[in-house]
């Protein structure tokens, strides 16, 4: 509790001390300006304190008012303090803490504000010519070398240590609060990322469900009109199924859209996430628009993370989308490869009929496979599309049971 108090109060002394420079300045020179008048008057015991009228008082006067340069010139105004002591010391005036104050400051002040090898060199040189002046001074004929020795270097020791720690407590703060503004930079980044990430998701599945549904319905409407007069059962059907068709497709904007919601808004029934146990809807939906879907297996399938079930799915739906928009084809096969640690899908179609065998996508080389592929790399996966040698196209994904990172992807390396 005390320490806390005592960072408190010098935390705000130090506030203080960067609001008002001068009046601290002015306010320590005087303090340490009584200390060394009343260092100047103390004599030992018994002895008569040096006839110098008040030449020690003028020394120290001089070097308080040095002193009040430290934070422009700190090696200058410790120089200068320095030397009026140690006149002051070699005219006979006892050498005490009160004395050694002005000297005491400079050296605490030096150490605050320059570098370890400078105050190294200052400091010690300072602490070497007082200490050799304190042994050959008279007042301190009455002590031993050793307390004539000892005495100085101890008190002058004691400011360049403090100065140092206040030094490196400064450092710590300045990068604390650095590394605090930096943390709040990169959270902010982080959340325009995660937002920017949020709108392209919704952006692929409003694709998703958008494409997919009206391709499908535009495909349904063409064959119930085309077989209202040839067969009517058959067109009643396709309306049918077209119904079924644009539900589904409001179902999934409204659980798409849903995630936009503000928090007091009502909640709505969402529809559950689609996955791969939605394939057979899926298939019965393209037979009905005139686009025989083959569906096969290999191996025994594996539980899939939600998110790569659904990616897994959405592929397999873009694909096929693709394929009754643009390419000119009677059939598609899906093919679900199950393996260890990951699931291989294809989707492919006959390329039959009287268009040409490139347009299954040259059509849709934007959104539709770009989309496609940042799904499988979302998840740690790859997807590969392109036309086969015997006809039609075919688009090609690797994705784990279990989601992986995302590599980071270089300026200038190919898209896998």
């Amino acid at each position: 509790m005390s320490i806390s108090l005592d960072r408190r109060y010098a935390d705000r002394l130090e506030e203080f001390s960067e609001s008002r420079p001068f009046l601290i300045d002015l306010t320590m020179a005087a303090v340490l300006m009584a200390c060394a008048t009343l260092g100047s008057a103390l004599t030992l015991p018994g002895a008569d304190p040096p006839d110098r009228d008040n030449v020690g008082v003028v020394l120290m006067g001089v070097s308080c008012l040095a002193l009040l340069k430290h934070r422009a010139h700190p090696r200058t105004a410790l120089v200068i303090t320095a030397l009026c002591t140690i006149v002051a010391v070699s005219l006979g005036y006892l050498v005490t803490p009160l004395l050694l104050a002005p000297v005491m400051g400079g050296l605490y002040w030096l150490s605050t504000q320059t570098d370890r090898n400078t105050t190294r060199v200052y400091g010690l040189t300072t602490i070497g010519a007082t200490t050799l002046a304190a042994v050959f001074a008279n007042s301190m004929d009455h002590f031993s070398l050793l307390i004539r020795t000892i005495g100085p270097v101890f008190w002058l020791l004691l400011p360049l240590a403090a100065g140092k720690a206040t030094q490196v407590r400064r450092a710590y703060l300045k990068s604390v609060q650095a590394r605090a503004e930096h943390a709040e930079r990169t959270r902010e980044e982080e959340a325009r990322l995660r937002v920017a990430e949020e709108r392209m998701r919704i952006a692929r599945d409003l694709h998703d469900v958008v494409a997919h549904h009206l391709a499908l319905a535009n495909a349904q409407a063409g064959t119930a009109a085309h077989l209202t007069r040839v067969d009517p059962e058959q067109a009643h059907r396709i309306l049918t199924d077209l119904t079924a068709t644009t539900s589904s497709a409001l179902r999934e904007l409204k659980a798409t859209v849903g995630v936009l919601r503000q928090p007091d808004d009502p909640e709505a029934p969402l529809a559950p996430t689609p996955g791969l146990h939605q394939l057979p809807d899926l298939v019965a939906a393209c037979e009905s628009a005139g686009l025989s879907v083959t569906m096969t297996t290999e191996g025994p399938p594996g539980p899939l993370d939600p998110g790569v079930d659904l990616t897994a799915y959405r592929i397999v739906q873009e694909a096929l989308t693709n394929v009754s928009k643009h390419a000119d084809a009677d059939a598609a096969r899906i093919r679900l490869a199950y393996r260890e640690s990951h699931l291989t899908i294809t989707v492919t179609d006959d390329g039959g009929g009287t268009a040409p065998p490139a347009s299954a996508f040259d059509s849709c080389r934007g959104f539709g496979l770009i989309g496609m592929r940042e799904r499988a790399q979302s998840v740690g996966g790859a997807l590969s599309a392109g036309h086969r040698p015997e006809g039609g196209f075919e688009v090609t994904t690797d994705l784990p049971l279990r989601p992986r990172p995302r590599t980071p992807q270089l300026e200038g390396e190919p898209t896998p």
